[in-house]
């Protein structure tokens, strides 16, 4: 069996973690301080989906806005997207909506049924000012799984890639039969019907 690549972008305001968290699921290691992302990082692993050998290959964005309208660039071909913010900083979890709607309007894809997942990053830090029912409440709302992590403490880290990878495997299975369906159709048929993965 081929294996798929499949590409995820991580976002999400300057300082809630990104990189932190990314390297605690490739490397699994934890450093206290991290340079700010310029452009962007790209990290990669190998492993298994429901029985299917994927690739990531995970988009690390900076979040300065003078890379703001360069990000934008790195939106092409995505397969799926994590949303982060800061559990203890509640402008980071307000910014949310601006970074989705970035990629729905900016991407390819353009499309609600994109994969997403929102992850609340310091999970291990007590003074939050987001609560867990509060980021659950704005999920729900946009259909969106939730996690709170911990880059530090390695809190559902993995978890959270395996559940993104997931999605992103199903949304990329989906490309490719309606690709493939629109290039052989050879009559009208229904529109708005999906393909569902199991």
């Amino acid at each position: 069996m081929r294996q798929i690549d499949l590409k995820i972008i991580i976002l999400g305001a300057l300082g809630v973690g990104k990189t932190s968290i990314l390297h605690r699921y490739i490397h699994n290691i934890f450093y206290e301080d991290y340079r700010c992302t310029l452009g962007a990082n790209i990290q990669q692993k190998g492993i298994s989906v429901n029985g299917q050998a994927v690739r990531l290959q995970v988009w690390d964005t900076g979040a300065q806005e003078r890379f703001r309208s360069m990000v934008s660039l790195f939106y092409r071909g995505l397969d799926g997207c994590i949303l982060t913010f800061d559990l203890t900083d509640q402008d980071t979890f307000r910014e949310l909506d601006s970074w989705r709607q970035s990629i729905l309007e900016q991407s390819q894809a353009a499309d609600a049924d994109l994969p997403f997942i929102v992850l609340g990053n310091k999970a291990d830090v007590k003074d939050r000012q987001v609560s867990r029912a509060e980021a659950e409440a704005w999920c729900n709302e946009r259909n969106l799984t939730y996690f709170e992590v911990s880059a530090k403490e390695s809190i559902n880290v993995e978890k959270a890639f395996t559940a993104v990878a997931s999605y992103a495997l199903c949304w990329h299975k989906e490309k490719f039969v309606s690709n493939l369906t629109d290039s052989i159709k050879l009559k009208e048929d229904n529109k708005g019907q999906k393909t569902c993965c199991a």
